[in-house]
């Protein structure tokens, strides 16, 4: 195998109909990627025990199982990359598939030029600028490379989502982040009916890292503009 073969991501697809996997297999290769197919979750969990992708292409319907639920278990086994594809497009949807570990997300029918931009924005997304960078401060400890927090030793059991707005407000420690930069950073553009959502995830954070959420010490909301996290 040449150097340029083994540099070429890999993309594990996950996805019953046929007609998309032979699509996929197709379109990207031609964009430079090495694609491996699997038409169940159980042909998945084969793939994955002899090899590793650098991000899962996932259908939500599949014929053994929830898509969702493989995500979930991805997520709290392998931390391996997700966009999920499917024909479901409502909002419930897209977040729930965002909350439980996807990456992205990205419906059928959709265009192979948007979808190889959106997996290649994932596979650009830094985990932290420095493999080893911990935030401490309070009774808190950040692990941004192995995605942990603990609270007086004792980790915390975080969603991803909860995960990544904890260290954008701690990569910005007694600064003010902005409702639209945690939007557009936790759920990259999507067009949200309202942002409820971003506040259901502040709340749920302040219940985990808050001796008393409703007086909260560390995460403060901002009226009117955003959110800061005060050491």
């Amino acid at each position: 195998m040449s150097v340029e073969a083994r540099v070429r991501p890999v993309i594990l697809v996950v996805e019953d109909e046929e007609s998309y996997r032979d699509a996929l297999d197709i379109g990207l290769g031609v964009e430079g990627f090495v694609v491996v197919g699997a038409r169940t979750i159980a042909e998945a969990r084969q793939q994955l025990a002899v090899r590793k992708p650098d991000l899962v292409l996932l259908d939500v319907m599949l014929p053994d199982g929830s898509g969702l639920d493989f995500c979930r278990e991805l997520y709290d086994t392998t931390r391996l990359p997700v966009v999920m594809v499917t024909a479901r497009s409502s909002e419930v949807d897209v977040v729930v598939g965002l909350e439980i570990g996807a990456a992205d997300y990205v419906t059928k029918p959709f265009r192979l030029r948007e979808l190889v931009a959106r997996i290649r924005a994932v596979l650009r997304r830094p985990v932290t600028e420095d493999d080893h960078e911990v935030i401490a401060f309070g009774d808190l400890r950040i692990d941004l490379a192995r995605r942990t927090v603990a609270r007086r030793g004792t980790e915390v059991d975080l969603s991803r989502k909860e995960f990544d707005l904890l260290a954008l407000l701690a990569s910005r420690l007694g600064q003010v982040v902005t409702r639209e930069a945690c939007l557009d950073a936790l759920w990259w553009g999507l067009d949200l009916a309202d942002t409820r959502t971003l506040d259901t995830h502040v709340k749920r954070l302040r219940q985990k890292v808050e001796d008393d959420p409703a007086h909260p010490r560390h995460l403060i909301t901002v009226r009117g503009v955003g959110f800061r996290l005060d050491p």
